[in-house]
């Protein structure tokens, strides 16, 4: 043989091998993952009474579907549904598992999330236990699984019962202000201000099984940007403000809590719906409030893409904590794997411990309202201080040293001086402390995260969840969709003090009233905004309270539940976060100002309203019965003699018109 046969031979010989362990390795890498969704029944426990579930999912929307609740959030029907949150639930399917699996030397079934006291058994095998709603839970099955047949069953306690034990067996200890402290779920699942208790349970997020023979490494993780929080000393105290890449950035945004009570109802289209209300109104960051969820990839994907920054708090709102090394152990491995989960986004700039416990601790009167001794109190505090001051910030700089990490949202209560001078602010004095909407002149602080007015859901909402005979005020079924202590008492002072005296409120029309709150929260938006925003660089940051709503209800929210539709306030925002003008602040109240009827007219040409006034109208509401989704502007002034187009941003054929002004309504309440 010639010589240069025998190198080929080699060569093609030696590419031989080569390739076939290129083949080998693949295929020992090579990872199988199937998603175990179909099939699932549910029962109370040990009923055996099964109906088909849907998974990822929760037990309420389970019986929903079931018809075996009514809609939740039809009328008082909430109360009517706590005796759900106090059973046990279960949960099974059977599945298949694939010789090509069953033939890899690791099987592990993995759950995104279980919400949240579970028990897990495959073919009758106990194999997993879990305590945290925000944890990824992952158990080796390779000696439970068969090729075929495979019962899958999830048990649920009922997370309501287990804190309230929790809470019972550390009496006479007393851990501020509620037993939901114990337990390691959304928060807001046992009631908000703005929110209903529906304390869930259920597979919340997807399950799969992997198979695989070697596990891939971690890849190395870099920043993919720079990210400060700048925070120095100057006259007036220290400067809060954030700097990507280097530039400063002044934050224009809003708070943002979970978009449902119901979590498997956010769809893609949904958070679509949802970032959009952000991003068209010109916002820049979204807070991701505490007491909610650490939310879906998909969320952030779409801030990633909108230019949205993400103030991202740990999943902690206004209670203290317990000092138990399991509940350390738990957060330690929730803290780590959210940020491990998180941390490639770009949107996210800044980790934050908790939402107001610090200055609750501090201003919210705990000590003497639970009675607590000097030594309970000292205990209380140094478990906090160890959790958000020692624990979590080592935790995180850990898996994320890159960011910056503040341990509190905010350290000063709105009532200290503090608070206007350094850190952030949540300026309650206005709603809270029923302070006139200019007292922000004075309290302006350095990065206001939290602020805001309540008004009332968007009339089209009301009656989706009432019958006629409750629209009235203050009907029962309204005092159901108002969770906020004294909140109409709060509305109609202010009401009284910027629109109309409300001696006579309880005559006035409920669709009357409605347009009157959501005209207050459009002009308190408008002029904080615009005071803040005239601050710069003394502030650098304004978020008002909030983006959205959970369910249908009263609240500081600028959009609607349903279809996510803005309320009047969300046009003020849209104008006030412009970065092309200066935002205006009113100088006369609209309570001051002499209305004459505007005598406005209007047609519909195709996808286009054409309105004209005579004389000037002030707050002009375009309200299409029946119509789902959003207009060019809204709640808008007209100048006499002003022509102005309206664009409906989905046509509708023959829209039913009606053109209300605050003229109108100031005319026909006595």
């Amino acid at each position: 043989m010639k010589k240069n046969n025998k190198n080929k031979l080699c060569l093609i010989l030696l590419l031989l091998v080569v390739s076939l362990l290129v083949i080998s390795c693949s295929s020992k890498q090579e990872k199988l993952s199937m998603e175990i969704n179909k099939g699932w029944e549910f029962s109370q426990l040990s009923k055996n009474d099964w109906h088909p579930a849907t998974v990822p999912g929760e037990v309420h929307t389970d019986l929903l579907k079931n018809k075996m609740i009514p809609d939740p959030f039809y009328r008082d029907n909430e109360k009517k549904l706590v005796w759900i949150e106090k059973k046990d639930w279960e949960y099974k399917t059977t599945f298949d598992v694939s010789s090509e699996f069953l033939k890899k030397e690791n099987k592990v079934l993995i759950f995104d999330g279980l919400d949240t006291y579970a028990t897990v058994y495959i073919n009758g095998i106990k194999i997993l236990t879990t305590n945290n709603m925000f944890r990824q839970w992952s158990v080796d099955v390779k000696q439970n699984l068969k090729a075929e047949n495979n019962e899958l069953r999830v048990v649920f306690s009922s997370a309501q019962n287990v804190v309230d034990s929790l809470a019972k067996k550390d009496l006479p200890y007393v851990i501020p202000d509620n037993p939901r402290c114990y337990v390691r779920k959304a928060q807001y699942h046992f009631g908000w201000d703005w929110g209903p208790k529906f304390t869930t349970c259920g597979i919340w997020k997807a399950v799969r099984l992997e198979a695989y023979n070697e596990k891939l490494e971690e890849e190395e993780y870099k920043a993919p940007r720079k990210y400060e929080l700048v925070q120095e000393k100057d006259t007036a105290g220290a400067s809060f403000y954030f700097k990507i890449d280097n530039k400063a950035v002044y934050m224009k945004g809003a708070n943002y809590i979970p978009s449902d009570v119901f979590l498997s109802r956010m769809t893609h289209a949904e958070y679509d719906k949802v970032i959009a209300t952000a991003k068209d109104a010109n916002m820049n960051m979204l807070r991701i409030w505490g007491g909610g969820i650490y939310e879906s990839d998909y969320f952030y994907d779409l801030c990633d893409k909108n230019g949205i920054y993400v103030w991202q708090d740990f999943m902690f709102a206004g209670t203290m904590v317990p000092g138990d090394k399991d509940f350390f152990d738990n957060v330690r491995e929730e803290v780590k794997y959210q940020v491990k989960r998180l941390r490639h986004h770009p949107s996210i700039v800044v980790w934050c411990g908790n939402n107001e416990i610090d200055e609750a601790f501090k201003n919210w009167g705990w000590q003497k309202t639970f009675k607590m001794n000097k030594n309970d109190s000292i205990r209380l505090w140094n478990d906090y201080k160890r959790l958000f001051q020692d624990s979590i910030p080592k935790w995180v700089k850990e898996v994320d040293p890159y960011r910056p990490y503040v341990s509190s949202s905010p350290l000063f209560g709105w009532g200290k001086k503090e608070s206007i001078q350094q850190g952030d602010s949540h300026y309650w004095g206005t709603w809270w402390g029923l302070e006139d909407i200019e007292i922000v002149h004075k309290k302006t602080g350095r990065f206001v995260s939290e602020y805001g007015m309540q008004a009332m859901p968007n009339y089209s909402t009301i009656e989706k969840i009432t019958q006629e005979e409750d629209r009235k005020l203050f009907s029962e079924v309204l005092k159901a969709h108002q969770k906020a202590g004294k909140g109409f008492t709060k509305l109609n002072s202010y009401i009284n003090r910027y629109f109309k005296d409300t001696t006579n409120v309880k005559t006035w029309s409920l669709k009357d009233y409605t347009y009157l709150t959501q005209c207050l929260q459009y002009y308190s938006f408008k002029n904080i905004i615009g005071i803040h925003r005239s601050k710069e660089p003394y502030n650098m940051g304004t978020l008002l309270w909030q983006l959205n709503d959970c369910w249908p209800v009263a609240s500081w929210s600028i959009t609607d539940y349903y279809n996510r539709q803005p309320k009047a306030a969300w046009y003020a925002v849209k104008e006030a976060y412009r970065d092309d003008v200066k935002p205006t602040i009113d100088k006369v109240r609209p309570i001051e100002l002499k209305l004459e009827d505007p005598q406005i007219t209007f047609k519909v040409e195709g996808n286009k309203i054409v309105l004209k006034t005579k004389k000037e109208a002030k707050f002009v509401w375009i309200d299409i019965k029946g119509y789902t989704g959003r207009l060019s502007d809204n709640y808008f002034d007209l100048k006499a003699g002003e022509e102005k187009t309206i664009t409906i941003s989905t046509p509708t054929s023959e829209p039913l018109v009606t053109i209300t002004t605050l003229f109108n309504v100031l005319k026909r309440t006595k």
